[in-house]
């Protein structure tokens, strides 16, 4: 089992994957399915309540016909681990008291509570893992999760009808987990594709995969929201579901009531690593327009604009003077980069992206992840007060990925608590910065937001200061909060504080 760590509600991130022998003992899992065709869906009047007429979809024919497209995947390869760990580490090392066996450091801590006290050079050890892939072409060709095949030296893909195939693949783009494979094989049975924009939250969904290896298993449930940014997976709009997804699952197909494929099954939010409610699929239009790039070239290209954005909360809004919190608000444009050639600078709320709406910070990197590199984009951007229109011409993703910064939140009601002073030449060298205000004390509403003596005062409500009549100025012109853009360990954000 593949997992991340959500940092801020301590929720582990599962990447839908099988576990990995030796290191947890799991064994290896294979499916297979019954045979049938593939296409179209019919509806069925199931029993309600008097007077209330209910249409479900035909799960049975949707499973019937789709079924057979549906394939196992079977990975094996070498993975880093430390020297002297068996197929039982597990078992050698003592529990520690009053740590959870579920906490993502668990398995840390007890590397250390050894006989030898203390982790050991890792060196590679076989590994196998398993997935689920769909059969998108009659000649072979196939798609899955990227992290089903990462580091894989043999894929075999196992057809319902329990023939194998070792297959190559074609490409694998991590940034959108979308992997393409391809077996040698002719006349198979196909999938159908949907829209995942045309989906509507509430719809009906179903799944149908291998989890932990019971082939050809179906589950359903509906659309809970969609567009959703996950963390370190902000080139895909996640489709979120309540569709049960759990180890196996990985790489194979979302189905729409008409028996058409939306998304591919990827991530799951978990506690234990399994199944609890909350499962994501990537977009099937981001699925193909990544399997085109990598059948066309072996590859997939993502643009690049150059920023780094947070969040824009209520007290930013109001700072910024907002009618409502929406936005993608820039800390930080690269030098050189395509932001800054379009004339994007910090403090910048971008609220359009080729006139589709930026609600939210991380649909920005989203919109930007699935442009191509040297698209012309042009930006609805709110500047000191006002809206402007810029428009810019998108880099190469490969080059350097944006980054999405995030912010402490907003403190209670009181006065702004900084103490100020010029900085000497030699400190904005060492802090990399050409302008600013050392802050050398914090109290009040600023410390309460967030803010830390010894940080750098940039700008306050996208005004750049390098004095404290400056920054009287522009506080005095400000509502109920500013926004501070603070420099710390190299890093640029803005803090939002109240401060009437």
């Amino acid at each position: 089992m593949t997992t991340r760590i959500f940092s801020r509600q301590r929720l582990v991130l599962a990447l839908v994957l099988a576990g990995v022998i030796g290191a947890t003992g799991a064994g290896v899992y294979r499916s297979s399915h019954a045979a049938a065709t593939a296409s179209v869906t019919a509806a069925a009047t199931v029993p309600a309540a008097p007077g209330v007429s209910m249409l479900l979809p035909d799960f049975t024919q949707i499973s019937a016909r789709n079924g057979p497209a549906v394939v196992n995947i079977s990975v094996s390869g070498m993975a880093k681990v430390p020297d002297g760990a068996g197929d039982d580490t597990s078992a050698q090392l003592p529990d520690i008291p009053g740590l959870d066996p579920n906490d993502p450091f668990y398995q840390f801590f007890r590397r250390f509570q050894g006989p030898n006290a203390g982790p050991s050079a890792p060196r590679e050890r076989p590994v196998r893992a398993q997935g689920s892939g769909f059969i998108i072409n009659a000649d072979g060709l196939i798609l899955t999760n990227a992290h089903v095949v990462r580091d894989a030296k043999e894929v075999v893909v196992k057809l319902t009808d329990r023939r194998e195939f070792e297959a190559k693949v074609l490409g694998s783009d991590p940034s959108t987990d979308v992997a393409v494979l391809k077996i040698d094989a002719r006349d198979l049975p196909t999938v159908k594709f949907g829209s995942a924009r045309d989906l509507q939250v509430g719809e009906w969904v179903l799944a149908i995969g291998s989890p932990f290896g019971f082939e050809n298993s179906v589950s359903a449930g509906v659309v809970s929201a969609k567009g959703r940014s996950l963390p370190d997976d902000g080139f895909v709009p996640f489709l979120q579901t309540d569709v049960a997804v759990n180890p196996g699952n990985s790489g194979g197909p979302l189905f729409n009531a008409r028996g058409e494929v939306v998304g591919i099954n990827s991530q799951i939010y978990s506690r234990t690593g399994g199944y609890q409610g909350l499962s994501f699929a990537i977009p099937i239009e981001v699925a193909t327009r990544v399997k085109d790039q990598i059948v066309a070239t072996g590859k997939a290209s993502h643009a690049r604009l150059g920023v780094a954005v947070q969040e824009v909360n209520q007290t930013l809004a109001e700072s910024f003077k907002l009618d409502k919190p929406e936005g993608a608000l820039v800390t930080s444009v690269a030098p050189g980069g395509p932001a800054e050639r379009a004339g994007l600078k910090p403090g910048d709320v971008i609220r359009k992206m080729d006139g589709k709406p930026v609600v939210a910070s991380g649909d920005l990197p989203a919109m930007i992840g699935q442009a191509l590199p040297g698209q012309q984009v042009k930006f609805e951007v709110w500047r000191s007060g006002r809206v402007e229109q810029l428009e810019a011409k998108l880099a190469d993703a490969a080059d350097k990925e944006a980054k999405v910064a995030s912010a402490d939140p907003a403190g209670d009601k009181g006065k702004l608590g900084l103490a100020l002073r010029p900085m000497q030449p030699r400190e904005r060298r060492d802090a990399g910065v050409e302008g600013g205000l050392l802050i050398e004390d914090v109290v009040g509403a600023a410390a309460r937001a967030g803010i830390e003596a010894g940080d750098v005062l940039l700008a306050v409500d996208g005004t750049p200061v390098s004095s404290l009549e400056q920054v009287r100025a522009v506080v005095a012109k400000s509502g109920k909060s500013v926004a501070l853009l603070i420099h710390r360990d190299g890093e640029r954000i803005f803090v939002p504080v109240r401060i009437g």
